[in-house]
């Protein structure tokens, strides 16, 4: 059975750090471009950092970059999502996914993109 389970979210001060991971069952996570998004209170999910399957091609979008960083862990069958400087409008429900094919290219980093999900980790970034 496919499985991503995200964990290691929670209430951060502005300025702190976090690193959310994301597990992946029945499925080899290594082979599979993956993405992590979030969704606010009342916004769209939108795509955060997109990893592509093969030769590390990655998207960033804009009010990450250079505070995020995604990595891949392939012992783990795991992937993460280190938060850098965090600020209130990172607040947030933030979920991994996959793309269902393996080796397939990495599609844009949206959500109609990605076949498995998880079930989401809260980030709460406040003081």
């Amino acid at each position: 059975q496919v499985q991503l389970v995200e964990s290691g979210g929670g209430l951060v001060q502005p300025g702190g750090s976090l690193r959310l991971s994301c597990a992946a069952s029945g499925f080899i996570l290594d082979y599979h471009a993956i993405g992590w998004f979030r969704q606010a209170p009342g916004k769209e999910r939108e795509g955060v950092l997109c990893i592509s399957s093969s030769d590390g091609n990655t998207y960033y979008a804009d009010s990450v970059k250079g505070r995020f960083t995604i990595s891949r862990d392939r012992a783990k069958n795991s992937a993460y999502l280190q938060m850098n400087s965090l600020k209130s409008e990172d607040t947030a429900v933030y979920y991994c996914a996959a793309v269902g094919t393996a080796w397939a290219p990495m599609p844009a980093c949206t959500v109609s993109g990605y076949d498995y999900w998880g079930q989401g980790t809260q980030v709460t970034v406040s003081s």
